[in-house]
């Protein structure tokens, strides 16, 4: 029976971080500046000057490691109760301050309000309020059964602390990728040092802020969260320190390489996400009411964030039956859409990635693809230094473009057409690109290829008629191939954070004087062995007892080995 907690949320304030009174939109903006080696932070939106970050020395990351261990120590005593009671005050203060929190988080990040809202706070709620609710269910102990030769014994998992644990987070959601490995750390017990990205190190400092106030709010040590900027050539002092317990990786699969290179020297297990390929698989058996819906739902899959989205949807995968209905009705839905943060479609984080784009499309239309819409950089006739790209469809991809198997990570719409409506062909579609994180399938209700590709479908997650649902109810996240290894979120993403500790014991211990049962080692097996053969067939004897199918037969023919071989 659940027990109710009065523990009401305590109210804190957060100072907002400071924009430059004057306005200064950067000539050229980059988070390299020459001659210095600190971070100048910008809004990629605008272009406007933010400030600088100092980053973090192999020094400073030691000393942030040593405090999160030091208030760690304390923190691993808390009850799942006081736990609950720190995360009910910070979500009450993400809820109570979300406006500002997007804001920041837009000015940082180059996204709109709406995609804020979606992917910075509703996710962070839903991921707060699953912890309060379940998270003590995922790590409380657990009884595990016993076997007939140690039915004398009680079995118990435990999930204990790590300790110190780190995440190296991605720039897409500044808010969210910071703040959510920091959740499932502070209630399986842990400390947790948090590098955040170069490219939104502006926003990281108030986020931190938010969180380490709801552990000062309740009397914690906040020195059990840490933050650190550091230029890639740093990043190693961290993932390779001994004092770290455990590694989530949030990036691009080269720089995983080297994560998990540098992390293997303190053998620190990694968690690696590295985005993926998504296909979303449209079925001619979809109710032919549902295509408006589902077509609302492959724009904001697509265009959500400007495309930068772990889990966009990367390629539309049609059958022959709903293909040119389907593009007829996304061509015109693309083209009308409108770049800047006020508008639909905000900006990119920056501009490096603009050559690969147009060349993965030039390339795709060389080989037969058709570019219905958008395609190259734009330059805002408000923000000419902000970093946008039009809104793209291309249509008629196939395999062999390379389109299909890299990953875009920009506000570009593929759509492909299965060679047939047959299962084998659409997954051959499907599965084609070396990723495997989320995908979706729409289809009829009734349609039997939908199980098949959800079994059949290489990813860690499907969402079936719906996009992006696994992680709105807390599911494990991650994925499989180039897409990475391990979860987070849900019960497997706090267990990856403890120490699973195996005990076994006495059931009747304590009664061991007055007949009680304990293990002890035969005369027949104790050392010095006077007797190889007699000895051997006391022991099979014991295997007979314990395993040999039929009670009535395992009994006689086990205890005859034991009884004469004694």
């Amino acid at each position: 029976m659940a027990v109710r907690e009065n523990d009401k949320p305590i109210l804190y304030r957060v100072p907002s971080p400071k924009v430059p009174e004057n306005a200064e939109i950067l000539e050229e903006p980059a988070i390299k500046v020459s001659g210095s080696t600190a971070v100048q932070c910008y809004a990629p939106a605008t272009g406007q000057f933010l400030g600088f970050a100092n980053p973090s020395s192999s020094n400073a990351i030691d000393r942030a490691i040593e405090q999160a261990k030091a208030a760690q120590e304390q923190w691993a005593t808390t009850s799942f109760r006081e736990r609950r009671a720190v995360l009910r005050t910070l979500l009450q203060h993400v809820l109570d301050n979300q406006e500002e929190i997007c804001r920041v988080a837009c000015l940082d990040s180059g996204k709109s309000m709406v995609d804020a809202q979606l992917g910075e706070i509703l996710v962070t709620a839903e991921k707060l309020e699953w912890t309060i609710k379940h998270g003590e269910k995922a790590l409380r102990p657990s009884r595990r059964p016993t076997n007939l030769l140690m039915s004398y014994k009680r079995n118990t998992v435990y999930h204990e602390p790590l300790g110190v644990v780190a995440a190296l987070v991605s720039w897409n959601y500044p808010f969210h990728n910071f703040i959510g490995p920091v959740i499932s750390a502070l209630f399986s017990g842990n400390g947790i040092v948090v590098k955040v990205s170069e490219q939104t190190a502006w926003s990281s400092g108030y986020f931190t802020s938010i969180a380490r106030g709801a552990l000062v709010a309740h009397g914690h040590n906040p020195s059990l969260i840490q933050t650190v900027v550091c230029w890639p050539q740093t990043a190693s002092h961290l993932t390779s320190h001994p004092g770290i317990s455990h590694i989530t990786f949030i990036g691009s699969r080269p720089v995983c390489h080297k994560v998990a290179a540098s992390a293997a020297k303190a053998l620190i297990p990694v968690v690696a996400e590295l985005g993926g390929k998504d296909a979303s698989i449209i079925l001619d058996s979809l109710p032919g009411r549902d295509v408006p819906r589902v077509v609302e739902t492959l724009l904001r899959g697509s265009f959500q964030a400007a495309g930068q989205n772990c889990i966009g949807i990367e390629r539309i995968i049609a059958t022959p039956g709903i293909y040119d209905r389907l593009v007829s009705l996304l061509e015109p839905r693309v083209k009308s859409l409108r770049l800047g943060q006020d508008k639909d479609v905000g900006a990119m984080i920056s501009d490096s990635s603009f050559s690969r784009l147009e060349s993965l499309i030039s390339e795709a239309v060389s080989k037969g693809a058709r570019l219905l819409a958008g395609g190259r950089r734009y330059t805002h006739p408000d923000h000419p230094k902000g970093h946008y790209f039009t809104p793209t469809l291309l249509v008629d991809v196939t395999r062999d473009m390379a389109i299909a198997n890299e990953e875009c990570f920009a506000p570009v719409m593929t759509v492909m057409k299965t060679p047939s409506d047959r299962v084998e062909d659409i997954l051959s579609v499907a599965n084609a690109p070396d990723f495997g994180l989320g995908s979706s399938v729409f289809g009829g209700e009734t349609d039997p290829r939908i199980p098949v590709i959800v079994k059949k479908i290489k990813a860690g997650m499907i969402a079936v008629n719906d996009f992006g649902a696994t992680y709105a109810v807390q599911l494990p996240f991650g994925g499989v191939a180039g897409s990475g290894y391990g979860r987070f979120a849900g019960e497997e993403g706090l267990r990856g954070l403890c120490n699973v500790k195996s005990v076994c014991e006495d059931r009747f211990g304590a009664w061991w004087w007055f007949g009680g049962v304990r293990t002890s080692i035969p005369p027949a097996m104790r050392y010095p062995v006077n007797d190889q053969e007699r000895s051997s067939r006391f022991a099979r004897g014991v295997v007979e007892m314990g395993y040999a199918p039929g009670w009535g037969r395992k009994l006689a023919k086990g205890l005859g080995n034991i009884m004469g071989n004694m």
